[in-house]
């Protein structure tokens, strides 16, 4: 073995090398090896592909020994890159299954899910191993590499959905723009989540599997004037996990960086030049390698609702509550919140939570442009609609993600209505004091008063009851929440 520089850290092993065979004949070779703790991120595995390949196919298989309390096991993931090479942006990247899947195929005909179908072209192909984590006693792997030779076949040309659906015109538009199926580590088809979408009540969806594009071309005759599907990929590194969320189908973003690489400003650049907005997910997830490092300069949006509410997402609410006040007072902007369910496989429900955007039309740009300008709210289910608006003295009238800019010692008039709430559910209004008034959710709109020099910004949450034993001062789970509102002269969302 002989280690080569990385920005993650990188380690290549020895060439697996094979004879030519006759059209119809395979050719097999195994390799095997042990990785330590204090592995590299990635280690390469080079393949000498021949002429006459139609068809690699590969499985591989780790130990998995006992570990103490508290202490990571073994846990390993693979991928491939074909003979265009590993170099960073992912030019050869042909597909990636982390850990969810034992073997794969490509060939120029079809493909497992999580990988790319294309010509088996000669060369030297590149197997990436990913040691997630690795036991104290290390990590004894074998993989095994099996060439079919024959006519290549031609491949497919991928169907993508289209940018736009017949909508209402401009209106509050529900969507879940995080989400997995087969072709990551998810259990359900796209089928089976385009059905779920529809079951809850949803308008739009984005796919947005591990880093892989597979899933862009897997929706054909799914979408329809009711449901639009938009392309994207959960970017998922070793410190955190970023949503491309909307980007040109087929674009691929790479995910071998971690936050001391420097490489992520040139992957939210290259995000935005792919038509999508950089979304942070899951930033305080409590998993190995979830937890966002590389900080919220360059994101468009943050998920602080990630499946049903926990004390996680508790934490990313408050951070980004924390960042609001940072980003009206200098140049930057605040930044908005978007809710995602990140649904895998049953029971997890498609649409736990959703993100209810204003835009001008049920279309990739007006769906993008509303959760860029925070025109946006979130809620636990298609049952809970709400609507938060402020107006000054001289009919001046802003809503969720809008400025009011009025004097400072000008009286503000708050209004919120909610309908489909649990039952009893309380609301909170929340400015850059903390919270300044809270009750009980009813069927009558709260109007409350307030001026500028109160309230920075103001955006209102609906709370569940608490739980049995939960301390007074611990609020219930969250039930629906808006972007803010901002008061006065301050710096807005672009």
């Amino acid at each position: 073995m002989s280690a080569v520089a990385g920005a993650a850290g990188v380690l290549t092993l020895g060439d697996m090398s094979f004879a030519r065979a006759a059209s119809g004949e395979e050719r097999t070779e195994t390799v095997r090896g042990h990785l330590p703790t204090g592995a590299p991120d990635f280690v390469t595995l080079p393949v000498d592909v021949p002429e006459g390949v139609r068809e690699i196919a590969v499985t591989y298989t780790y130990d998995t020994p006992d570990v103490p309390e508290g202490t990571p096991g073994n846990a390993l993931d693979i991928g491939i890159f074909d003979e265009r090479g590993t170099g960073p942006g992912g030019e050869g990247f042909r597909g990636w299954s982390g850990g969810f899947r034992d073997r794969f195929t490509i060939s120029a005909e079809e493909a497992t899910p999580g990988y790319l179908p294309g010509p088996v072209r000669p060369g030297t192909w590149h197997l990436v191993l990913g040691p997630y984590t690795v036991a104290p006693q290390g990590m004894d792997y074998e993989i095994t590499v099996t060439l079919r030779f024959g006519a290549p076949g031609e491949t497919p040309r991928p169907v993508h959905p289209p940018e736009r659906a017949r909508g209402r015109g401009r209106a509050w538009y529900r969507g879940d723009g995080h989400l997995h199926t087969v072709h990551s580590d998810g259990e359900r088809t796209p089928a089976q989540v385009a059905a779920a979408a529809r079951e809850a009540g949803l308008d739009f969806i984005v796919t947005t599997e591990h880093n892989t594009t597979s899933g862009h071309g897997a929706w054909q005759g799914l979408w329809g004037e009711d449901l639009l599907i938009l392309c994207g990929e959960e970017i998922t590194t070793r410190n955190g996990h970023c949503l491309a969320y909307g980007t040109d189908p087929g674009t691929f973003f790479d995910w071998r960086y971690r936050a001391r690489d420097d490489a992520f400003p040139r992957v939210a650049r290259r995000i935005r030049r792919a038509g999508g907005l950089v979304v942070p997910a899951h930033p305080d997830c409590p998993f190995v390698g979830c937890q966002w490092k590389f900080g919220y300069r360059h994101a468009d949006a943050v998920e602080v609702w990630n499946g049903p509410w926990t004390p996680d997402d508790e934490l990313s609410l408050a951070a980004w509550d924390n960042r609001l006040v940072e980003g009206l007072t200098d140049d930057t902007g605040w930044t908005p919140a978007v809710g995602n369910s990140d649904a895998h496989r049953e029971p997890q429900k498609v649409g736990l939570p959703q993100t209810v955007v204003l835009a001008d039309d049920l279309s990739r740009r007006a769906l993008l442009d509303g959760i860029r300008a925070g025109h946006s709210y979130l809620t636990e289910s298609s049952a809970l609609t709400l609507t938060l608006t402020a107006s000054g003295p001289r009919g001046e009238h802003a809503g969720i993600g809008d400025t009011l800019r009025v004097a400072p010692d000008s009286e503000v008039t708050v209004r919120l209505a909610v309908s489909g709430a649990p039952a009893g559910a309380t609301y909170r209004l929340i400015t850059d004091q903390g919270e300044l008034r809270s009750g009980p959710v009813t069927d009558e709109p709260v109007t409350w008063h307030t001026t500028a020099s109160l309230a920075t910004y103001i955006r209102a949450e609906i709370r569940r009851p608490r739980a049995p034993g939960t301390p007074k001062d611990v609020p219930g789970a969250m039930a629906a929440m808006t972007n803010p509102l901002i008061l006065g002269t301050g710096v807005g969302r672009g």
